[in-house]
Parts: structure tokens; C-alpha cells; sequence
């Protein structure tokens, strides 16, 4: 049994609202909140434990990132703590990479767990439990096949009917378990079925499975069990064995809460030291305790899935680059792409905690990160689609260095030296031969302010023989160079550069939502999901950058003026060989192309 400990909750973990009146948070009020609020004042509860219980059957996904920042929030909020749990009562679906996956993700959104637990280390409790269900006459070991069991349950309008081997008796049905146990049947030929209410007007409580036969190896158990138990069994066992106080979950499993309070009423773990005697012996410190399911709603977001079987398909059919592809809404594909554990957090905060499900704009999503970039991202200089920009009044051999602040809003970020020479790259976009209505940027005879230098002003043009332009030829206006007289004469557009003798080649990944229509499982059009891919989702350029930002370590963000967030990617980038990837640009849009 694992218990790898960590501290609760860190102060970097903190949700991210904004400050009132006077300079203090305002405390988060929601129904869940109250609750927890609500029993400790009643001395129902003196202190507050949850957990995050994933299945490590692929990797975390911004889904998951809500029951995270909930469940470890509002332990630290309450000074309690929270377990990190992997379920793993489903092997050949699970692996350990997922596992370490999840770790990694947890510590990256800035939490820490108490005791890292996996379901598979009460296993033995478990299967103690369910015999003490069969001794009481709440289980039964029964021999209808799956589509047999389906065929008895019933629908939502008719009851079930009772199995043929519901009323086995307490000593045959322990015999039948201790043989599925030595592993003496085939798989699917038996199970475990609670006892409960075959005409119960809610499914799950029409004799849920308890265990199955399955002989195949569990990844920290090895061969020692061909039976598991099922996910609502062994989750309620589990949160009632580490003294979970509050059972966090989404509304899907609202339906379940019933069969949830059964499995803890009947077993009664608190009751029953004997049941879980050796995990003390193991050195388990925890006290059982009949802990409390409370749901909320789950966080959806348009031009996103959440489906893992699909995010696998994805990854499996190289439609994209693998589980950490930036395209992809998997914790480890958004911190790739450079979204901030600051900007998931304050997402979910934003959108607080409700019974309602509903859709999120994605927007609001980049929006949060921008505004967490925007205070914490350091200023740089780079072209990605570069035309050449040659300053003739100056001599081929210039160069000089100017001063550049990090952070135009926070000088406790510094300067840096930027070089600057004769011949600059600027935007393409920045120029135009024949410009439209209210262009304010480069034009023939026009002027603008390159940034920190002074006004140039277009004399030239040099084409190619296709009648591209390839060249600007331009005289600097000295008189607006800094500390000169004419320095704060306006002109209408001020454009960036880079010097090109100085500029540093980059591979710079222009990533976008990596679906085209807000709901993509929408099949109504008659479209498989898969069709909705978003074939500009990904770009590649080859851009130049100022040195200072060549020189980035992996996972380095910065705002690339007036282009957008870009990180230094945290597994291609190198020194020499920049590679930056798009996390978002600086303005939606989006909501130019749905308007």
C-alpha cells in the first residue's frame, strides 16, 4: 500500500480572483461551500478530507481540472487535506505512464496531495466486505450471463426480475465466491450482485455487479486476483476507508449516490475494525468513516471533447502529435501549448461551482490565460512573416543597442539590450502597396514609428520578378530618435522589428482550436465529430526573433508584441534551434469569424 505523502495544498494553489475593495480575496460562496460550512458548525464534522480519485486508463484533461482545483481548493480553504487516488480496479485499460501522467499534472496546476493511495491497496478489504454482504444476505453469486443480466434489469418503465440464482443460499454463495476468487471459473461465467430492489425505479439499485472474473494481470498486484470489484463499489469503500468527509463528483454520478450510501450503510466500516485490522498493521493511519457524495457540474467547453476513448483515437490515428499535442485539451497538450496553471485556475473559478450543466465558451478560457499572461509574461521582439525593411539614411555598417523594458507595466522586471542595424525585418502585414480604408501602418510615401528607434518613412520599393514585393527602402527621420527635439512628433501607426544581422531563426507553431464548430459530438449535420478537425490548427513558420528570446529555457513564455503568448516548447526547443508554440493570440478571433 502506498502512502506517498505530500503537504496539503500550496499557496501557488490558491484560486486567482481578483481582490475587493480592500485588498483581500472575497470568500467563495457556493453551495458545496455551505455545506461543508454547515457541518463543521454542526460538529458533524471536525475536519475536512477529499480526494481526486482518476482512473489512470489515459491522461488528465481540462475536465479533470475542475474536480481537481475543487477537491485540493477546498481542502486547503478548510485546512484539511486531500488524497490523491488512482482507480485502478480496471486493468488492461490502465498503465503506469498514465499514473506518473497524472502526478505530474496534479503538481503542474500548483497542488499537492496528503497520502497517494490506489484502490487496488484495499483490494483485500474489499473482498473481506462483500463477504460480510453474502453472511448478511445482501449479495449472491450469480451465473446469468451479461446480455442474461441486461435482459433481467429491465427498463426505465418496466421493473426488473429477480435472477433464477438471486436466493442461493448464504453458504453456497460464499462457496461459489471463494471458488471465483481461486480463480476456478472463466470469465464472465459469474459474478457478485448485491441484493437490493429489482423493481427500484433507479437502475443502478436493480442488483448492481459487485465483482467479475476477469484473469488478467493488475498492474500492482500482478496475478493474485482474477476477480475486481466494480467502480461503485470499490469507490465509496475507498473514500470510506481513507476518512473521506465530502465525496466530491460530477452530476452523472447523482444517479448513483443511493447505491453509493448503501454499499457504505451495509459494510459499515467503522463498525468493523476487522475488516480493515491489517491496513492498520500495515501502518494505515487513517480512521474509516461514512463520508458524504456531493455532485456538481461538470466543466464543458465549446470547440472541445472531453471523451478519453476519442482524445485515444486521435492519438492513435496520428491525427494529432501525441497525448501532450498542443491541439489537444489534455492538461499536459494545454501546458505544452503555454496555457498557465494560473489561467485553469482561474477558469474555474470564474465559473464557480452550480447543479446546472452547460456549455463554456472557449473564449472565456483563453481569455482567463491571457489576462494571467498579460501580468506574468516577459515582452520580446519577433517577425513571423518577414519582409525587409532597409534603413538608407543610415550607414551599412550600423549598429547600435537599445533599451528595451521587459514588462511595460511592471519595472520590476528590468530591461534588456536589443540590437538594432540598417536592415530590419518587420511584419508583412505591417505594409501595404495599396491600403485599405483606415490603414495605419506602412504604406508608400507614408510614415510610422518603428518601436523604440523613431519615424521612417517609405521612399522605395524593390520587387521580384513575379511583382512581389521583397524590400522597403526607408529613411529614418533622426529628429525623432529619443532625446531628440522631434521624438514626440505623432504619426498614426507604430509597428515592431527585429535587426536582421542580430535575429535568430525560429520554428514558431501557430496552434488553434483544434475543432472548427463549437460542438463537435454534434452529429445533427450529419458529420462524424472526426470531420470537424480544424485543418488550421496547426501551422509552422520559420520566424525570427530578437536574441533574447532565442536564448529562452523550455516552458519560457513571453508575449511576442503585438502577435500573441508563445512559449519556448518544453521538449523540441533548444538554444540553438528555437522552437515556440502559439499559446494564444492577443485579441479573439473568433468571434469575428461566428459574428
Amino acid at each position: 500500500m502506498s502512502t506517498d505523502s505530500a503537504a496539503v495544498p500550496t499557496p501557488s494553489a490558491a484560486s486567482a480572483a481578483s481582490p475587493g475593495a480592500d485588498g483581500q480575496k472575497p470568500e467563495p460562496r457556493d453551495f458545496i461551500r455551505q455545506i461543508i460550512r454547515d457541518d463543521l458548525a454542526s460538529g458533524r464534522h471536525h475536519a475536512i478530507r477529499t480526494r481526486f480519485p482518476p482512473e489512470p486508463n489515459g491522461y488528465l484533461h481540462i475536465g479533470h481540472a475542475k474536480a481537481i482545483c475543487l477537491n485540493f481548493g477546498i481542502a486547503g480553504e478548510f485546512a484539511g487535506w486531500c488524497n490523491l487516488r488512482l482507480d485502478d480496479t480496471n486493468p488492461g485499460k490502465e498503465d503506469p505512464e498514465f499514473v506518473e501522467g497524472i502526478k505530474d499534472d496534479v503538481r503542474w496546476l500548483g497542488y499537492d496531495w496528503h497520502d497517494l493511495r490506489h484502490a487496488s491497496d484495499y483490494f483485500e478489504v474489499f473482498y473481506d466486505a462483500a463477504r460480510k454482504l453474502i453472511r448478511d444476505g445482501h449479495a449472491y453469486v450469480d451465473d446469468l450471463s451479461a446480455d442474461e443480466v441486461r435482459a433481467y434489469r429491465g427498463t426505465l418503465t418496466e421493473p426488473g426480475r429477480n435472477s433464477p440464482f438471486r436466493d442461493r443460499s448464504v453458504e453456497e454463495n460464499l462457496e461459489l465466491f471463494r471458488r471465483m476468487r481461486e480463480g476456478e471459473f472463466a470469465d464472465g461465467s459469474k459474478t457478485l450482485r448485491a441484493k437490493i430492489d429489482m423493481a427500484s425505479g433507479n437502475m443502478n439499485m436493480r442488483d448492481p455487479t459487485i465483482y467479475r472474473i476477469r484473469k488478467i494481470a493488475h498492474q500492482n498486484t500482478g496475478e493474485a486476483w482474477p476477480i475486481y470489484p466494480m467502480y461503485d463499489y470499490a469507490h465509496c469503500l475507498s473514500d470510506a476507508l481513507e476518512g473521506i468527509t465530502h465525496s466530491l463528483c460530477t452530476l452523472e454520478f447523482e444517479d448513483h449516490r443511493p447505491l453509493y450510501d448503501w454499499f457504505v450503510d451495509k459494510i459499515d466500516l467503522p463498525a468493523h475494525p476487522e475488516l480493515w485490522q491489517h491496513l492498520r498493521e500495515g501502518g494505515f493511519r487513517t480512521e474509516p468513516a461514512k463520508p458524504r457524495q456531493i455532485e456538481f457540474s461538470r466543466l464543458n467547453l465549446s470547440y472541445s471533447i472531453t471523451s478519453k476513448r476519442k482524445l485515444a483515437q486521435l492519438v492513435n490515428e496520428r491525427l494529432v502529435d501525441g497525448w501532450d499535442d498542443p491541439r489537444m485539451n489534455t492538461l499536459r497538450g494545454l501546458r505544452r501549448r503555454g496555457f498557465t496553471p494560473g489561467g485553469i485556475r482561474l477558469l474555474i473559478e470564474r465559473l464557480g461551482i452550480s447543479k446546472q450543466n452547460s456549455v463554456i465558451d472557449y473564449a472565456i478560457f483563453e481569455n482567463c490565460v491571457r489576462e494571467d499572461l498579460d501580468g506574468s509574461a516577459p515582452r520580446r521582439l519577433a517577425v513571423l512573416d518577414p519582409l525587409k525593411l532597409v534603413i538608407t539614411n543610415l550607414a551599412d555598417d550600423h549598429q547600435e543597442t537599445l533599451s528595451f523594458p521587459n514588462h511595460p507595466k511592471d519595472e520590476s522586471f528590468g530591461q534588456r539590450e536589443v540590437p538594432f542595424a540598417r536592415e530590419l525585418w518587420i511584419e508583412r502585414e505591417d505594409f501595404a502597396e495599396v491600403p485599405p480604408k483606415g490603414f495605419h501602418r506602412l504604406k508608400p510615401d507614408g510614415e510610422v514609428r518603428l518601436r523604440g528607434v523613431g519615424i521612417v518613412k517609405c521612399e522605395a520599393l524593390v520587387k521580384d520578378a513575379a511583382g512581389q514585393v521583397t524590400e522597403l527602402h526607408c529613411t529614418l527621420d533622426l529628429d525623432s530618435r529619443a532625446g531628440m527635439p522631434g521624438a514626440e512628433r505623432k504619426v498614426k501607426g507604430t509597428i515592431h522589428w527585429v535587426s536582421a544581422r542580430h535575429a535568430v531563426a525560429a520554428e514558431v507553431r501557430l496552434y488553434d482550436r483544434l475543432f472548427n464548430v463549437p460542438a463537435p459530438d454534434d452529429d445533427s449535420d450529419g458529420k462524424s465529430w472526426l470531420e470537424h478537425i480544424n485543418p488550421e490548427a496547426k501551422r509552422v513558420v520559420r520566424g525570427w526573433l530578437e536574441p533574447a528570446a532565442a536564448a529562452a529555457a523550455p516552458e519560457q513564455r513571453y508575449q511576442f508584441e503585438r502577435l500573441g503568448y508563445f512559449v519556448a516548447d518544453r521538449v523540441d526547443h533548444r538554444a540553438e534551434a528555437p522552437v515556440f508554440n502559439r499559446t494564444v493570440t492577443l485579441r479573439d478571433t473568433w468571434a469575428k469569424q461566428a459574428g
